[in-house]
């Protein structure tokens, strides 16, 4: 009899046992759902900011790449306005955005693995940090911020650097140009055809200095600024319940982008022409017409820096920076409120787990 009371007891204590597993696995895999689903929506969100903002931007965000890439010999376009009604008297509305599409298709990835590896990257940070310190309230550093923004700049700049590439030169095209690309599968296959598979990372290397400062800064002063106000509350900026409101989120993002690109901005022009190398038949912009078609040729980062200094002077570092500060403000504040925005419509919280 006390046999058999003991083999019951045993048998409820496994099937307790086999449920708690069970449950456990449960949970598990609900967690794990629940943190792809997370995913996925971080990825959205990133993908919809870039979008949008590129957008809102794009004639200025083309006549940047002419002005970094003309000709110093044959100059067609001179100054912001000057630029934007050449584009508009020679090539009309869609010139105005020539290259966009390929470059929501190029930064709509980019952007969703900037922000998600952002906030990857800040979190886990966090939880190191905080582990470190043993202080369960300690909050990022600017400099840790900074880390982690040129983290996310790296991982989303390499990703997509091929479609970079050939957006470069779709961008300075027009009807004239002696050869056209048809779009972006064209430009792609024609590069590899015509100067092989390296030739689609030609200026990764300045891009990846470039993008540490500019992505670095960006999340930095962005998140910086933002906890600054929330801590100190100034001229009643910030909400009862320590929420910012869109035109303070901005402002933070104007910020952001205004140091970020100003810091970056040299290295933008040196692998824009490194881009263009190696392109027969390249558009007139790049190689001039007539009596000054004369293409200078590049041998590497510092072959860029060194010439472009000697014929043009220091400025041409910075060809193109006022269309491109007029540009890069609005975009990077709008990607900013765009992706906060969507993330708290959608509810996205990426939880670092031990």
């Amino acid at each position: 009899m006390a046999s058999e009371d003991v083999k019951t007891s045993e048998s409820a204590v496994s099937t307790i046992v086999n449920l708690a597993e069970e449950a456990k696995l449960a949970r598990e895999g609900v967690r794990a759902q629940s943190y792809a689903f997370s995913i996925c929506k971080s990825l959205f969100a990133g993908g919809v900011a870039g979008a949008v903002s590129r957008t809102a931007v794009a004639p200025l965000e083309r006549l940047k790449i002419l002005l970094q890439v003309q000709n110093p010999h044959n100059i067609k376009y001179n100054g912001t306005m000057q630029g934007l009604k050449y584009i508009w008297r020679t090539e009309g509305f869609r010139g105005m955005f020539k290259g966009n599409g390929t470059n929501c298709a190029r930064i709509v990835p980019n952007s969703a693995i900037k922000f998600f590896s952002y906030e990857h990257a800040s979190k886990r940070i966090l939880h190191l940090y905080q582990q470190q310190t043993g202080n369960e309230d300690a909050e990022l550093t600017p400099l840790l911020r900074l880390g982690a923004g040129a983290f996310a700049g790296i991982m989303g700049m390499s990703a997509t650097y091929p479609m970079d590439m050939v957006r470069g030169r779709l961008t300075v095209q027009t009807d004239k140009s002696p050869y056209r690309y048809r779009g972006i599968l064209h430009a792609l296959s024609t590069v590899l055809r015509e100067e092989g598979p390296r030739a689609l990372y030609k200026g990764w290397v300045p891009s990846v200095i470039g993008v540490i400062p500019y992505a670095g800064l960006n999340f930095g002063v962005y998140e910086s600024l933002k906890a600054w106000l929330i801590k100190t509350k100034p001229y009643g900026l910030v909400s009862d319940d320590s929420e910012l409101s869109v035109p303070t989120k901005l402002a933070c993002g104007a910020a952001a982008g205004t140091v970020g690109q100003t810091v970056a901005y040299p290295l933008d022009v040196i692998r824009r022409r490194m881009q263009m190398l190696g392109w027969n038949n390249a558009a007139s912009v790049v190689t001039g017409d007539g009596r000054s078609k004369v293409q200078l040729e590049y041998t590497g980062m510092i072959d860029v820096f060194r010439k472009t200094v000697r014929h043009e002077g220091f400025g041409a570092l910075y060809k193109g920076l006022i269309p491109n500060s007029v540009k890069v403000v609005p975009s990077i504040a709008i990607a900013f409120v765009t992706y906060e925005t969507l993330k708290d419509i959608m509810g996205v919280e990426i939880k670092i787990s031990d």
